[in-house]
């Protein structure tokens, strides 16, 4: 049986957006999740989903792998959608009504704005992870932050400790869903009673989950430092990656694409 990637994990495929060099793709994400913060109405979210499609195409990486981080973030998108929808006795015309509450037309369509808002950073941010390797992740992270050494910052060390935790997002992720099948197949039940009770159902979850996250850390600083790794002092790299004239292209017209759309719209 074939194990599902989780969310966030880099998926190795043969695509212009995973040939590109990984500080470029930094650039461009940075730019979109800009311009997601810039516009001020759905057309200019309309844009922005039609660059992200675009992005995904252009990986060649599977729509579902893309959106599986959306299953993370149903709560809160639901609770987006209801803080801005739900109001206390309006004195407008409301869609629909419960007691006190109600959801009127202003407050619905301000909810679905701001929950659009949510998925297409979820989604256009995914795409640096899936299509970019850790290896590549922390070297690019280590030379965007160089400046950083004038002012003694272990940019190395920092890099480093930035990709461990982005990768260990969708192991994380992975080792949860697999506790809770495991939970639910011994009887477990996660979907009944209020708050408090589904609250302590997960306690037999975060348990072994936390157990599996120490002891997975300290296979990783033992083999860490069972490769003699001390940092970014004196450290080579196999393959050294330069942005070339392509890079250079493709960053200047994504932001090129960017900065007009978001004074446009």
């Amino acid at each position: 049986m074939r194990t599902p990637v989780p969310f966030g994990q880099y998926v190795p495929l043969d695509s212009p957006v995973h040939s590109l060099e990984a500080r470029a793709k930094m650039g461009l994400t940075a730019s979109f999740t800009v311009l997601v913060f810039a516009v001020e109405g759905f057309p200019g979210l309309f844009a922005a989903a039609l660059l992200v499609t675009v992005a995904i195409l252009s990986s060649r990486v599977p729509p579902r792998l893309v959106a599986r981080g959306l299953k993370a973030i149903t709560l809160l998108l639901v609770f987006t959608l209801l803080a801005h929808a739900l109001r206390w006795q309006p004195a407008t015309v409301a869609l629909v009504r419960l007691g006190p509450l109600a959801i009127d037309q202003g407050g619905l369509v301000t909810g679905l704005f701001f929950s659009f808002r949510i998925v297409l950073l979820v989604v256009g941010t995914s795409l640096l992870t899936l299509t970019t390797s850790p290896v590549e992740l922390t070297d690019g992270l280590e030379r965007v932050m160089r400046p950083l050494r004038l002012l003694r910052v272990p940019v190395a060390e920092l890099s480093m400790m930035l990709t461990i935790s982005l990768r260990f997002i969708p192991t994380t992720a992975e080792e949860a869903e697999k506790i809770i099948v495991a939970q639910t197949a011994r009887g477990a039940r996660f979907d009944k009673g209020g708050p408090v009770a589904r609250a302590k159902a997960y306690v037999p979850v975060l348990v072994p989950l936390f157990v599996n996250l120490f002891r997975r850390a300290d296979e990783l600083a033992t083999a860490m430092e069972s490769r003699c790794y001390r940092g970014g002092e004196g450290r080579t790299r196999l393959r050294e990656t330069r942005l070339i004239f392509r890079d250079w292209i493709v960053l200047g017209l994504g932001l090129g694409v960017v900065a007009a759309l978001a004074m446009m719209l």
